[in-house]
């Protein structure tokens, strides 16, 4: 399959089904870009992947090809907008909907300065009211799901009646399903980096929700990091979201089909999944791409065996010299065999 045509945008399916939200993988600026998104669908067909955020004016008036490009081996898959303007985000969703997504998602969480300045991310949970203008403009919108993805409060609007009130205001502008980080974002003082781990996990606060919007879709967030850790969280919520340990740790997807999925495919490999991604750098190389682009989100397929510094060293640091750069890639591929 050539890779030009298959990360070009792909044409709406009209008998794509709602993507079920049991496993995902969460948006991460600068690592869930298509070369990651189709390197996880390898190691599994059912988790939900979702793309970097991406704003409502970089669609608009950017690149929005290179924006919603994908390949429609990604799938089931997300696109997350940042935005707080019903209109533009409505446009954006259609255009999300004709690239063939299966599902638009508003950023809700994110705590940065940058985003906040242009009313965008977490900074919207102080105004459910917007919020929810924006949901019911996009759901007039599109005929595929719209999401939210927030956190459970900001700092002075942090208390259990206030996210109630946001979630109630959003769910009567039509949305049922929510994705919570349930941690609170400090939106002065704090990085994003420490917005994800300073503030306190409260799981509990996102059981109480589920507890008193059982109607409601709620996919939990932040701080899981094992399949034991996802059986124990389904117990209460409908779904389970992994941020950093999918992406550093993503051989762990390897086994979410059968466990969390109930599939009967065998497990891949670490080797075979290197080796299918082969065909993929090899056409992205001819197209003048370089192996790094891709091999950056495959670092971590090393972790957990004692052959993982020699791999990551060959994939972060000789592949920038290598004469033969998918020779290279064989030779890590063969530190991989058996494992």
């Amino acid at each position: 399959m050539n890779s030009e045509k298959a990360s070009s945008l792909v044409n709406a399916s009209p008998s794509r089904s709602e993507p079920s939200r049991r496993f995902s993988v969460a948006p991460m600026m600068d690592w869930t870009d298509r070369h990651c998104r189709f390197f996880l669908r390898l190691l599994s067909k059912h988790a939900l992947l979702y793309t970097e955020m991406v704003t409502t004016g970089a669609i608009l008036h950017g690149d929005h090809e290179r924006f919603l490009r994908h390949s429609e081996a990604e799938h089931p898959l997300a696109l997350q907008l940042g935005g707080s303007v019903p209109a533009d985000l409505a446009a954006c969703a259609r255009m999300a909907e004709t690239a063939g997504y299966d599902e638009v998602n508003l950023n809700v969480g994110c705590p940065s300065d940058r985003v906040q300045n242009n009313m965008i991310g977490a900074i919207l949970m102080a105004h459910p009211a917007l919020v929810a203008d924006c949901v019911k403009a996009m759901r007039d919108a599109v005929s595929i799901p719209v999401t939210v993805k927030h956190r459970i409060g900001i700092n002075g609007r942090d208390s259990y009646a206030q996210l109630c009130d946001f979630v109630g205001t959003v769910k009567d502008a039509g949305c049922t399903s929510f994705t919570v980080h349930a941690r609170i974002a400090i939106l002065e003082g704090l990085s994003p980096k420490e917005n994800r781990d300073i503030p306190p996990l409260r799981y509990d606060v996102a059981a109480q929700l589920k507890q008193d919007f059982p109607e409601l879709e709620i996919v939990l967030n932040g701080g899981i990091k094992t399949l034991e850790q996802c059986h124990e969280h389904l117990q209460t919520f409908d779904g389970v979201m992994l941020g950093r340990e999918a992406y550093h740790n993503p051989y762990l997807l390897a086994e979410v089909d059968q466990q969390l999925f109930g599939s009967a495919q065998p497990v891949i490999s670490r080797a075979d999944a290197l080796a299918q991604l082969r065909p993929y750098i090899a056409e992205h190389l001819a197209g003048g791409g370089t192996m790094h682009h891709i091999t950056r989100h495959v670092l971590g397929l090393g972790t957990g065996f004692p052959g993982a510094r020699k791999f990551r060293q060959l994939l972060s640091v000789d592949i920038h010299k290598a004469a033969d750069p998918l020779a290279l890639l064989d030779q890590a591929g063969a530190l991989l065999e058996g494992r």
